[in-house]
């Protein structure tokens, strides 16, 4: 029997994850040990730059990032997280109304230009509203988690100590791409009207969902430890199965293996090449290696 690995491990408490967590899901194989965070997006940077985790959550486009920067990490078929995110993206309707089409000269703020929420809403509104990216001024307010990365040439970044939110509700940008983090006030109206049946019918046409944050392990452990990697995705299926379930009409995020989240991965991929993220259009297959691409057949 092979020695039992302890694996640092970066992974935010869901409710999902507790029976993983817990230990209630174990294995002779590997435990964990989970690095304690309020959000694991505080902790992308050491990740991908300095590989400080052997596996762990990531999101999908600093995935693609780090794929594209020959970083050692590999892709499990395994979604942390997902969203739509028609309804990340809002205005300050005390101007007047606004529409995704008159984004054209204005200037929307976005936490980093290469932060994976950003990238779903603007290859939205590109794809499906006609908006020419590039006559947008984009002011960002941290960097890339990859540190190789430079943000295009109308991304601007905000003055030292502005927050995003009080910049849009002081009229400093035009509109603001907050996600979760979207203030409750009757002042702010979502750029794309009716937001939450847009999004219905874009996933229906699509026939998926936003992925946001998948799961990644350190590129060694797959070609020393291919065992391991195979238990950490059973273990993660089956904490999945095991925690909450979602309740009717909500995304089912148990889409496990490469074909299941193949037409999420196509399009995320196309929208971060789209928009100068990635330097170039990936395939799918591309973004595993042998051991993880087999996972969820």
């Amino acid at each position: 029997m092979a020695d039992k690995l302890k694996l640092h491990t970066l992974l935010q408490d869901k409710p999902w994850n507790m029976p993983l967590k817990t230990g209630q899901i174990a294995s002779p194989l590997l435990d964990y040990d989970f690095f304690p965070c309020k959000e694991a997006s505080d902790h992308f940077k050491p990740l991908v730059r300095d590989l400080a985790f052997d596996c762990g959550e990531l999101a999908i486009v600093t995935y693609l990032q780090a794929k594209a920067y020959d970083k050692e990490l590999v892709l499990l078929p395994y979604v942390v997280s997902g969203n739509f995110h028609h309804k990340s993206i809002a205005y300050n309707a005390q101007g007047g109304d606004m529409a995704p089409g008159e984004l054209t000269g204005k200037r929307v703020g976005v936490r980093s230009y290469a932060q994976t929420t950003g990238v779903w809403v603007r290859g939205i509104l590109q794809n499906e509203y006609g908006v020419d990216l590039d006559r947008v001024t984009w002011v960002t307010f941290q960097d890339a988690h990859l540190a190789e990365y430079t943000d295009p040439p109308n991304c601007q970044r905000a003055p030292a100590g502005k927050k995003l939110a009080a910049m849009l509700l002081d009229g400093e940008v035009d509109a603001g791409l907050l996600g979760g983090a979207m203030p409750k006030d009757d002042r702010l109206k979502t750029l794309i009207p009716d937001a939450n049946a847009a999004a219905k019918a874009w996933g229906q046409k699509m026939g998926t969902y936003p992925i946001n944050h998948m799961f990644v392990v350190k590129k060694s452990l797959c070609k020393e430890r291919p065992d391991v990697v195979k238990e950490i995705y059973r273990m993660l299926v089956a904490t999945r199965a095991a925690g909450p379930q979602p309740e009717p009409g909500a995304i089912n995020l148990a889409t496990y293996g490469v074909e299941a989240n193949r037409k999420s991965l196509e399009l995320v991929i196309k929208y971060a090449y789209q928009q100068k993220v990635i330097p170039r259009e990936f395939s799918v297959d591309e973004l595993f290696d042998d051991t993880t691409r087999a996972l969820g057949l």
